[in-house]
């Protein structure tokens, strides 16, 4: 069965990005990032309403990791480390089944940069050869083609759709269930 440590916080680093453990120093960026309406557009989620609500999701994310439970990085530009521009997280473990769900968010100001795709490839990497998973599932809105299309871009496979599988808002949404297996 897979075995989880994240102790020490293992730090990501790309070409242009490092990926590094959240703090309350965070609560700003994550606020906006939980609040805003173009990031949060595909997600289903309510926005966050105070920064508080901020601290407490940075705070409730660090418990899950010093619990060996998920992991999820702060994504931040090599040449300004102290602001975050996103996250991206393994998440939903299935230990048994070495199976891992990835999820992220990223600033609009970054859109269109290959920043994801950078993250992305960087965090699979991570999750295949330092975790030992054998595949990593991603579920999206159907609407959500931007993120449809890194995953692509970084070797995901649309596996499927569920109909009506969430209820926000007061409708039913489908979701698209990409993955990728470690080769």
């Amino acid at each position: 069965m897979l075995a989880l440590n994240f102790t020490p916080f293992p730090e990501l680093k790309t070409q242009r990005l490092l990926l590094r453990q959240l703090d309350k120093a965070d609560a700003k960026e994550i606020f906006f990032l939980r609040s805003n309406e173009d990031v949060l557009r595909f997600l289903g989620k309510e926005p966050a309403k105070s920064i508080t609500e901020a601290e407490n999701f940075i705070g409730i994310i660090n418990k899950s990791v010093d619990e060996n439970e998920s992991i999820l990085w702060g994504i931040v530009m090599l040449d300004e480390p102290s602001i975050i521009i996103g996250t991206i997280c393994l998440w939903n473990f299935k230990k048994e089944h070495y199976r891992s769900e990835i999820g992220y968010i990223l600033h609009p100001d970054h859109w269109r940069k290959g920043i994801m795709k950078e993250a992305i490839s960087c965090v699979v990497d991570y999750g295949f050869n330092v975790m030992n998973l054998h595949s990593i599932e991603a579920l999206l809105s159907p609407g959500n083609i931007a993120s449809s299309a890194v995953l692509e871009s970084t070797g995901f496979i649309k596996e499927g759709q569920l109909k009506e599988s969430f209820y926000f808002r007061g409708d039913f949404g489908d979701t698209l269930i990409y993955s990728k297996l470690n080769k």
